[in-house]
């Protein structure tokens, strides 16, 4: 028998895509395990198939690597922790170019532009240079989609990135707002990125906020999280799991269980119903041989290629994989 909250939750199914309450969402993470949580996961395939049209891919570079002065403590790129990293200045245009010609012979039309550092709130050489090198890679790569992830910006770097026509603007919670200080950084606030995603917004920006399983969180953490980016309405939700880097101070964070993991990007779809889901960092990694599970978990979207610090898969192998996963 189909566990009672699952059941309720089933009327997704008859509406247009408003999505589970916040109480729901809570009971079934906290009732639903073991076998129950494939019943979960059919829930959410379904969801998605009712309300999303296909598998969206993307493909990044790490434009400038390194020496952040923010304290993230998930990643390698901050100056404040001790990871042997390869770190560099803003790549020249051309470099950046022949990362996105690759991308584009691949298959992949959405190609993004990610640099280390708190963002952009001046217009200064380097914030110069990246609307130079969108301008670059529009004019050789026609068709290609240009996404960017450059930080915290002000009014006035969101209106020049709209200039440009960006395609997709990505900056993630990360985590439950409320827990942002504690469990992410302190030397800026969740506040800042809310506001630099309501920019975005307000020039027409389609943005990409998502956020990070296992970095000491709790479910309800995780549930908190996907509320705030629903009362966002962004069009892209990319969801991340740890992986720990020697160095940081997650280093040894107990990783989170496999169905635990599926349980959350079950209730992502079933609280975002008609958004883009993607799986990114961990997908290969951490999920291994269960990836396919996850993108049959309300994911439609996903990183192909490789993350900031950590390798990925070959787009060609994740292609394939995205043909098979159109048969369920």
């Amino acid at each position: 028998m189909i566990n009672k909250h699952i059941m309720e939750a089933y009327r997704i199914l008859e509406g247009s895509g408003e999505g589970i309450t916040q109480e729901l969402a809570f009971k079934i993470g906290q009732d639903v395990k073991g076998e129950d949580i494939l019943d979960l996961l059919s829930l959410a395939n379904k969801v998605r198939n009712k309300f999303t049209n296909g598998i969206h891919i993307c493909s990044i570079i790490n434009a400038k690597s390194g020496i952040c002065p923010e304290n993230c403590r998930f990643c390698a790129q901050s100056a404040h922790h001790n990871v042997e990293i390869e770190s560099y200045d803003l790549m020249k245009p051309e470099t950046i170019l022949e990362q996105a010609n690759i991308a584009y012979k691949n298959g992949v039309n959405h190609f993004g532009i990610v640099t280390s550092g708190t963002g952009y709130q001046d217009v200064n050489d380097e914030f110069i240079q990246i609307l130079k090198t969108v301008d670059l890679i529009k004019e050789r790569c026609d068709g290609m989609k240009i996404c960017a992830s450059i930080g915290i910006l002000s009014d006035k770097t969101a209106r020049l990135l709209a200039e440009k026509e960006i395609a997709h603007y990505n900056i993630n919670l990360q985590t439950a707002p409320s827990k942002y200080a504690e469990l992410i950084a302190n030397t800026h606030t969740v506040d800042d990125k809310i506001k630099t995603v309501k920019l975005l917004q307000k020039y027409g920006i389609k943005v990409c906020c998502g956020g990070i399983i296992g970095v000491g969180e709790t479910l309800e953490d995780d549930i908190e999280m996907a509320f705030a980016i629903k009362d966002l309405d962004v069009d892209g939700i990319p969801l991340n799991v740890l992986i720990p880097i020697a160095g940081t101070p997650l280093e040894r964070e107990i990783p989170v269980p496999t169905a635990n993991i599926a349980k959350i990007f079950s209730l992502f779809r079933l609280i975002n119903p008609s958004k883009t889901i993607k799986f990114a960092a961990g997908r290969e990694t951490k999920m291994k041989d269960f990836q396919g599970l996850l993108m049959l978990a309300g994911a439609n979207g996903m990183l192909t290629g490789g993350y900031l610090t950590t390798r990925g898969r070959k787009t060609s192998d994740d292609i394939l994989f995205i043909n098979e996963l159109k048969n369920f």
